[in-house]
Protein backbone atom coordinates (compact mmCIF):
# COMPACT_ATOMS: atom_id res chain seq x y z
CA UNK A 1 0.00 0.00 0.00
CA UNK A 2 2.97 2.33 -0.34
CA UNK A 3 3.10 2.58 -4.10
CA UNK A 4 1.90 5.67 -5.91
CA UNK A 5 -1.63 5.25 -7.20
CA UNK A 6 -1.63 3.91 -10.74
CA UNK A 7 -4.82 3.99 -12.80
CA UNK A 8 -5.53 3.13 -16.39
CA UNK A 9 -5.33 6.22 -18.55
CA UNK A 10 -7.00 5.00 -21.74
CA UNK A 11 -10.41 6.72 -22.10
CA UNK A 12 -12.39 3.49 -22.33
CA UNK A 13 -10.63 2.01 -19.29
CA UNK A 14 -11.10 5.22 -17.29
CA UNK A 15 -14.80 5.17 -18.16
CA UNK A 16 -15.05 1.55 -17.01
CA UNK A 17 -13.35 2.53 -13.75
CA UNK A 18 -15.87 5.35 -13.17
CA UNK A 19 -18.80 3.03 -13.88
CA UNK A 20 -17.41 0.45 -11.46
CA UNK A 21 -16.98 3.01 -8.66
CA UNK A 22 -20.41 4.54 -9.32
CA UNK A 23 -22.08 1.11 -9.10
CA UNK A 24 -20.19 0.22 -5.91
CA UNK A 25 -21.23 3.40 -4.12
CA UNK A 26 -24.79 3.25 -5.46
CA UNK A 27 -25.17 -0.27 -4.04
CA UNK A 28 -24.02 0.91 -0.61
CA UNK A 29 -26.13 4.08 -0.48
CA UNK A 30 -28.85 2.77 1.84
CA UNK A 31 -26.39 1.66 4.54
CA UNK A 32 -23.67 4.25 4.03
CA UNK A 33 -24.59 6.52 6.94
CA UNK A 34 -24.81 3.60 9.36
CA UNK A 35 -21.43 2.17 8.35
CA UNK A 36 -19.42 5.32 7.59
CA UNK A 37 -18.62 6.27 11.18
CA UNK A 38 -14.89 6.59 10.51
CA UNK A 39 -15.52 8.69 7.43
CA UNK A 40 -17.88 11.01 9.32
CA UNK A 41 -15.45 11.40 12.21
CA UNK A 42 -12.62 12.31 9.84
CA UNK A 43 -14.87 14.82 8.11
CA UNK A 44 -15.15 16.83 11.32
CA UNK A 45 -11.51 17.86 10.87
CA UNK A 46 -12.56 20.02 7.89
CA UNK A 47 -15.11 22.05 9.83
CA UNK A 48 -12.66 24.46 11.55
CA UNK A 49 -11.09 25.20 8.13
CA UNK A 50 -14.26 26.68 6.61
CA UNK A 51 -14.37 30.40 5.84
CA UNK A 52 -16.75 32.55 7.92
CA UNK A 53 -19.00 33.23 4.92
CA UNK A 54 -19.79 31.59 1.58
CA UNK A 55 -22.59 32.11 -0.91
CA UNK A 56 -21.91 29.22 -3.31
CA UNK A 57 -20.46 25.93 -2.07
CA UNK A 58 -19.67 22.57 -3.66
CA UNK A 59 -19.72 19.35 -1.63
CA UNK A 60 -17.58 17.17 -3.89
CA UNK A 61 -18.35 13.47 -3.46
CA UNK A 62 -21.38 14.25 -1.33
CA UNK A 63 -22.61 10.67 -0.90
CA UNK A 64 -26.05 10.62 0.78
CA UNK A 65 -25.76 14.34 1.56
CA UNK A 66 -24.72 14.49 5.22
CA UNK A 67 -22.17 17.27 4.73
CA UNK A 68 -24.23 19.09 2.08
CA UNK A 69 -27.05 19.54 4.57
CA UNK A 70 -24.66 20.66 7.29
CA UNK A 71 -23.02 23.16 4.94
CA UNK A 72 -26.44 24.52 3.99
CA UNK A 73 -27.21 25.09 7.67
CA UNK A 74 -23.76 26.50 8.43
CA UNK A 75 -23.88 29.20 5.74
CA UNK A 76 -27.61 29.94 5.89
CA UNK A 77 -30.49 30.20 3.48
CA UNK A 78 -28.75 32.76 1.25
CA UNK A 79 -26.05 30.21 0.39
CA UNK A 80 -26.51 27.79 -2.52
CA UNK A 81 -24.94 24.37 -1.90
CA UNK A 82 -24.26 21.90 -4.72
CA UNK A 83 -23.97 18.27 -3.65
CA UNK A 84 -22.12 16.38 -6.38
CA UNK A 85 -21.51 12.65 -6.64
CA UNK A 86 -20.66 10.13 -9.34
CA UNK A 87 -23.08 7.53 -7.95
CA UNK A 88 -26.78 7.97 -8.83
CA UNK A 89 -27.77 5.75 -5.91
CA UNK A 90 -26.07 8.08 -3.44
CA UNK A 91 -27.90 11.09 -4.88
CA UNK A 92 -31.21 9.24 -4.74
CA UNK A 93 -30.61 8.72 -1.01
CA UNK A 94 -29.56 12.36 -0.58
CA UNK A 95 -32.80 13.64 -2.16
CA UNK A 96 -34.92 12.07 0.58
CA UNK A 97 -34.14 15.06 2.78
CA UNK A 98 -33.26 18.16 0.75
CA UNK A 99 -33.05 21.69 2.17
CA UNK A 100 -34.36 24.38 -0.15
CA UNK A 101 -30.88 25.77 -0.78
CA UNK A 102 -29.25 22.46 -1.90
CA UNK A 103 -29.04 21.18 -5.48
CA UNK A 104 -27.83 17.68 -6.40
CA UNK A 105 -25.55 17.01 -9.37
CA UNK A 106 -24.49 13.64 -10.81
CA UNK A 107 -21.09 14.23 -12.39
CA UNK A 108 -17.39 13.41 -12.44
CA UNK A 109 -15.00 15.46 -10.30
CA UNK A 110 -12.71 15.77 -13.32
CA UNK A 111 -15.45 17.43 -15.41
CA UNK A 112 -17.51 19.67 -13.14
CA UNK A 113 -20.77 21.02 -14.64
CA UNK A 114 -20.17 24.46 -13.16
CA UNK A 115 -19.12 27.79 -14.61
CA UNK A 116 -15.68 29.32 -14.15
CA UNK A 117 -15.19 31.27 -10.92
CA UNK A 118 -18.61 30.29 -9.57
CA UNK A 119 -17.77 28.99 -6.09
CA UNK A 120 -16.55 30.46 -2.82
CA UNK A 121 -15.80 27.05 -1.29
CA UNK A 122 -15.24 23.44 -2.25
CA UNK A 123 -15.66 20.90 0.56
CA UNK A 124 -14.67 17.29 -0.07
CA UNK A 125 -14.44 14.51 2.51
CA UNK A 126 -12.78 11.26 1.39
CA UNK A 127 -13.75 11.33 -2.28
CA UNK A 128 -10.82 12.31 -4.49
CA UNK A 129 -8.84 9.14 -3.69
CA UNK A 130 -11.33 7.47 -6.04
CA UNK A 131 -10.53 9.85 -8.91
CA UNK A 132 -8.11 8.37 -11.47
CA UNK A 133 -6.92 11.74 -12.84
CA UNK A 134 -5.85 13.91 -9.92
CA UNK A 135 -4.37 16.57 -12.22
CA UNK A 136 -7.75 17.10 -13.89
CA UNK A 137 -9.56 17.22 -10.55
CA UNK A 138 -7.23 19.90 -9.21
CA UNK A 139 -7.50 21.88 -12.46
CA UNK A 140 -11.30 21.75 -12.25
CA UNK A 141 -11.32 22.87 -8.61
CA UNK A 142 -9.12 25.84 -9.46
CA UNK A 143 -11.33 26.69 -12.44
CA UNK A 144 -14.66 26.76 -10.58
CA UNK A 145 -13.39 28.67 -7.54
CA UNK A 146 -13.60 32.45 -7.59
CA UNK A 147 -10.41 34.45 -6.90
CA UNK A 148 -9.85 34.20 -3.16
CA UNK A 149 -11.90 30.99 -2.97
CA UNK A 150 -10.87 27.96 -0.94
CA UNK A 151 -10.99 24.18 -1.21
CA UNK A 152 -10.79 22.05 1.94
CA UNK A 153 -10.28 18.36 1.23
CA UNK A 154 -9.80 15.15 3.14
CA UNK A 155 -8.27 12.31 1.17
CA UNK A 156 -6.21 9.23 2.00
CA UNK A 157 -2.50 8.57 1.72
CA UNK A 158 -0.15 5.56 1.78
CA UNK A 159 -0.53 3.55 4.98
CA UNK A 160 -4.33 3.57 4.81
CA UNK A 161 -5.78 0.12 5.51
CA UNK A 162 -2.28 -1.16 6.27
CA UNK A 163 -3.65 -3.85 8.61
CA UNK A 164 -6.05 -5.02 5.92
CA UNK A 165 -3.25 -5.22 3.34
CA UNK A 166 -1.10 -7.13 5.84
CA UNK A 167 -3.87 -9.58 6.66
CA UNK A 168 -4.63 -11.02 3.26
CA UNK A 169 -2.57 -12.43 0.49
CA UNK A 170 -3.97 -10.20 -2.27
CA UNK A 171 -3.24 -6.63 -1.17
CA UNK A 172 -3.19 -5.67 -4.85
CA UNK A 173 -6.98 -6.06 -4.71
CA UNK A 174 -7.14 -2.94 -2.55
CA UNK A 175 -6.94 0.66 -3.62
CA UNK A 176 -3.49 2.23 -3.54
CA UNK A 177 -3.12 5.80 -2.36
CA UNK A 178 -1.19 8.82 -3.62
CA UNK A 179 1.41 10.55 -1.48
CA UNK A 180 1.27 13.95 0.19
CA UNK A 181 3.90 15.24 -2.24
CA UNK A 182 1.85 14.09 -5.22
CA UNK A 183 -1.20 16.02 -4.00
CA UNK A 184 0.86 19.15 -3.34
CA UNK A 185 2.49 18.97 -6.78
CA UNK A 186 -0.89 18.60 -8.52
CA UNK A 187 -2.35 21.53 -6.57
CA UNK A 188 0.58 23.81 -7.44
CA UNK A 189 0.44 22.73 -11.08
CA UNK A 190 -3.28 23.59 -11.18
CA UNK A 191 -2.45 27.14 -10.14
CA UNK A 192 -3.33 27.31 -6.45
CA UNK A 193 -1.40 30.13 -4.80
CA UNK A 194 -1.39 28.78 -1.25
CA UNK A 195 -1.29 25.04 -0.61
CA UNK A 196 -1.11 23.27 2.73
CA UNK A 197 -1.37 19.58 3.62
CA UNK A 198 -1.67 18.15 7.12
CA UNK A 199 -1.04 14.41 7.45
CA UNK A 200 -2.22 12.27 10.38
CA UNK A 201 -2.99 8.61 11.04
CA UNK A 202 -6.37 7.82 12.59
CA UNK A 203 -7.16 4.37 13.93
CA UNK A 204 -10.57 2.79 14.39
CA UNK A 205 -11.45 -0.49 16.07
CA UNK A 206 -13.97 -3.19 15.18
CA UNK A 207 -15.14 -6.31 17.03
CA UNK A 208 -14.40 -8.81 14.26
CA UNK A 209 -13.37 -9.20 10.63
CA UNK A 210 -16.97 -9.04 9.42
CA UNK A 211 -17.30 -5.58 10.97
CA UNK A 212 -13.99 -4.54 9.36
CA UNK A 213 -15.22 -5.70 5.96
CA UNK A 214 -18.57 -3.96 6.43
CA UNK A 215 -16.80 -0.71 7.29
CA UNK A 216 -14.94 -0.89 3.97
CA UNK A 217 -17.42 -2.53 1.61
CA UNK A 218 -20.45 -0.88 3.14
CA UNK A 219 -19.26 2.55 2.09
CA UNK A 220 -18.57 1.46 -1.48
CA UNK A 221 -14.85 0.89 -0.98
CA UNK A 222 -14.88 -2.49 -2.65
CA UNK A 223 -12.14 -4.04 -4.70
CA UNK A 224 -11.41 -1.39 -7.36
CA UNK A 225 -10.15 -3.91 -9.89
CA UNK A 226 -12.74 -6.59 -10.68
CA UNK A 227 -10.00 -8.93 -11.92
CA UNK A 228 -8.48 -9.19 -8.43
CA UNK A 229 -11.40 -10.40 -6.33
CA UNK A 230 -10.60 -11.77 -2.90
CA UNK A 231 -11.20 -15.52 -2.59
CA UNK A 232 -12.55 -17.53 0.34
CA UNK A 233 -9.03 -18.70 1.13
CA UNK A 234 -7.91 -15.06 1.18
CA UNK A 235 -10.63 -14.26 3.70
CA UNK A 236 -9.81 -17.30 5.87
CA UNK A 237 -6.17 -16.29 5.96
CA UNK A 238 -7.18 -12.70 6.69
CA UNK A 239 -9.23 -13.90 9.65
CA UNK A 240 -6.20 -15.63 11.17
CA UNK A 241 -3.78 -12.79 10.44
CA UNK A 242 -6.13 -10.05 11.61
CA UNK A 243 -6.72 -11.81 14.93
CA UNK A 244 -2.97 -11.58 15.55
CA UNK A 245 -3.33 -7.80 15.38
CA UNK A 246 -6.17 -7.61 17.91
CA UNK A 247 -5.86 -5.02 20.66
CA UNK A 248 -8.03 -4.58 23.78
CA UNK A 249 -10.24 -2.14 21.84
CA UNK A 250 -10.72 -4.60 18.97
CA UNK A 251 -9.32 -5.14 15.47
CA UNK A 252 -7.51 -2.00 14.29
CA UNK A 253 -7.98 -0.28 10.93
CA UNK A 254 -5.74 2.70 10.11
CA UNK A 255 -6.46 5.60 7.81
CA UNK A 256 -3.68 7.96 6.76
CA UNK A 257 -5.69 11.17 6.44
CA UNK A 258 -4.38 13.97 4.25
CA UNK A 259 -6.14 17.28 4.88
CA UNK A 260 -5.58 19.78 2.07
CA UNK A 261 -6.23 23.52 2.23
CA UNK A 262 -6.06 25.05 -1.24
CA UNK A 263 -6.49 28.82 -1.65
CA UNK A 264 -6.92 30.46 -5.04
CA UNK A 265 -5.10 33.77 -5.38
CA UNK A 266 -7.30 36.79 -4.81
CA UNK A 267 -7.63 39.51 -7.42
CA UNK A 268 -5.23 42.41 -7.06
Amino acid sequence: MTRALQYATAPCEASAWRRHVARAFSRSSERYTRLAKAQQQMGESLWPLLPPRASRVLDLGCGPGHWSRRLATRFGSECRVFGLDLAPGMLEAARHETPANVDWLCADAAALPLADGQLDLVFSNLAIQWCPDLDSVMTELHRVLRPGGRAVINTLGPGTLSEVAQAWSSPQALLDFRSRDRHLACAHLAGFAHVHCHEVTERFFYPDLAAVMDSIKGVGAQTPRPATRLTRSDLARAQRCFEALREPAGLPVSYRRLTLILDKEAEA
